[in-house]
């Protein structure tokens, strides 16, 4: 059975990011609660995210960031082939390290 596919959005850096409905409710249920009900700002973040940072870990994976409140909202994505999906999604007080990216 194919997976059903939560959200999809074109990222600041041209590519199409999507999650399924399975995989958006483990992050939201298990890895990053508060982050429940707020679909809307993972997906303005990854469209219009203020800064990029690729991984120093994986060069296919990417971190987009957008100020929210006093913090920044962070959508972790993993890029292959010109599309990519969440890998996760928090709220942290900092830009982590790594190769900073400008968006389109």
């Amino acid at each position: 059975m194919d997976e059903i596919i939560h959200f999809e959005v074109n990222s600041a850096l041209g590519k199409k990011i999507r999650t399924t409905e399975k995989y958006w409710n483990k992050i939201v249920e298990t890895k990053h609660r508060l982050m429940k009900s707020k679909e809307n700002l993972v997906k303005e973040t990854l469209r219009n995210a203020e800064e990029i940072r690729k991984s120093k870990k994986d060069p296919d994976v990417y971190l987009y960031y957008k100020k929210h409140d006093k913090n920044y909202a962070c959508v972790v994505a993993k890029h292959l082939n010109g599309e990519g999906f969440i890998i996760t999604a928090y709220i942290t007080d900092r830009v982590k390290a790594g190769e900073k990216y400008e968006a389109n």
